[in-house]
């Protein structure tokens, strides 16, 4: 067998109903790897609120702090904006 024919003989055989089966897999486990990772993440995070919890603080004050602080000025703005607007609307 000579050096022109290996790779083409090796790429076929990795085939699979026109699948590359290698290219698949490395796909599949870096998913994989990567979903592991953030289930580790999202451990750390739930313990960092349980701590900031047992000091006292709100912690649902401070996910909304968060979840603001990932706006841009001008979107977060506008948010608030309109809920005071429907807070007024509202009488409340």
């Amino acid at each position: 067998m000579d050096g022109a024919t290996a790779p083409e003989t090796e790429q076929t055989a990795t085939k699979v109903g026109g699948v590359a089966a290698n290219r698949l897999r490395s796909f599949i486990e870096r998913v994989e790897r990567l979903e592991e990772d953030k289930a580790a993440i999202l451990q750390d995070i739930k313990e960092v609120f349980s701590e900031a919890k047992g000091e006292g603080y709100d912690t649902k004050a401070m996910r909304q702090i968060i979840r603001l602080r990932k706006m841009d000025r001008a979107d977060r703005q506008e948010a608030e904006a309109i809920l005071e607007l429907y807070l007024s609307a509202l009488g409340e």
